[in-house]
């Protein structure tokens, strides 16, 4: 079996337990001739350049507690093989630009991620939120359940048409959904052929659609590119779910729609985080919230351990990669 020279593990304890847990860390092991487990919480940065030079490996490993490569990167490093996702405090541009191969979890995670946004579309039309305070607070029960509403055969528009959105599409097969795209990357012959329509515009995404699914990249573009105007283009009895970046809304604003109580919202992420305890969002019963875990459960972090190991093999098989980030794909990432 073809093997790696020497592979640098970056790792603090909760990421191993996260993701090297079971026989992952022995099958890392396995792939290369020299091995080494660092971990970067007891490593400040100038340390941690030395242990990287001192070492030189050929590939490295690693997660969200790693610190950013060193301008000058070990003479032998090849191959950064990134286990979680953002990556643009990890590596520079122009490190890729001179050769450096990078990956990251790619497509792993977005059934979660997805799965996420199912559960607060479900929860946005079933009204979960009103019902737990009427039931658990306020010992209500059925008043005003003749607003509740089903997905089937629903208008679901998605901003944005990455890994998650895809996935998300999957998801809500079963629901005979009418479902419009609006992406700077998708076309009539990318939208049919994933079995969707391709939105005009933005707006007519919002205006067109029961349900509004917020997956864009946050890139300078995309700041604020989601405004009051939009939301008050869904119709009353709609729906809008952001479970990926929320800086591409204006969230003073959208508060002020979901205050109105005409919509209702589902929401993953925030501006600020944790979330303020007096946020405005917090106690609406047309809002559903969870802290920021749209992204791979705990039983889940394997996924992306897996999909690490096949790039990994296939790079010491010199056989294609997965989830390469190029310039390009740099540019347009979160």
């Amino acid at each position: 079996m073809p093997r790696i020279t020497s592979l640098l593990v970056v790792a603090t304890p909760d990421e191993q337990i996260k993701f090297l847990s079971g026989s992952a860390l022995s099958d890392l092991r396995a792939l290369a001739s020299e091995f080494r487990l660092v971990d970067p919480s007891r490593h400040p940065p100038e340390p941690f350049a030395r242990e990287l030079t001192a070492f030189n490996p050929e590939v490295i490993v690693c997660g969200w507690a790693t610190l950013p490569m060193p301008a000058t990167l070990p003479p032998r490093l090849r191959y950064v093989c990134y286990l979680t996702g953002s990556v643009k405090k990890l590596v520079t541009r122009v490190q890729l630009e001179r050769g450096l191969l990078l990956t990251n979890w790619g497509s792993a995670i977005s059934r979660t991620v997805a799965e996420c946004a199912l559960f607060h579309t479900l929860a946005c039309l079933r009204l979960a939120t009103k019902w737990t305070l009427m039931i658990h607070r306020d010992g209500g029960w059925r008043d005003g359940w003749e607003a509740n509403a089903s997905l089937f055969h629903r208008r679901v528009g998605i901003h944005g048409f990455g890994p998650v959105a895809r996935a998300f599409l999957k998801l809500i097969a079963p629901f005979g959904c009418m479902v419009s795209v609006f992406a700077p990357d998708v076309d009539a012959t990318v939208a049919a052929s994933h079995g969707v329509t391709r939105a005009a515009s933005l707006d007519a995404l919002f205006a067109d659609n029961d349900v509004i699914i917020e997956l864009a990249p946050l890139i300078p573009a995309t700041i604020g590119i989601v405004t009051e105007r939009h939301l008050r283009l869904i119709r009353p009895g709609g729906v809008f779910v952001n479970v990926g970046r929320a800086a591409i809304v204006d969230e003073a604003a959208l508060l002020r729609v979901a205050r109105e109580g005409k919509i209702s919202v589902g929401l993953d992420v925030f501006v600020d985080e944790p979330l303020p305890k007096d946020s405005g969002f917090r106690g609406l019963p047309n809002v559903s919230l969870t802290p920021h875990i749209a992204g791979p459960t705990l039983d889940r972090y394997g996924d992306a351990t897996a999909f690490a190991l096949r790039n990994l093999r296939a790079y010491a098989a010199d056989q294609p990669l997965e989830a390469v980030i190029t310039p390009a794909i740099y540019d347009s990432s979160t």
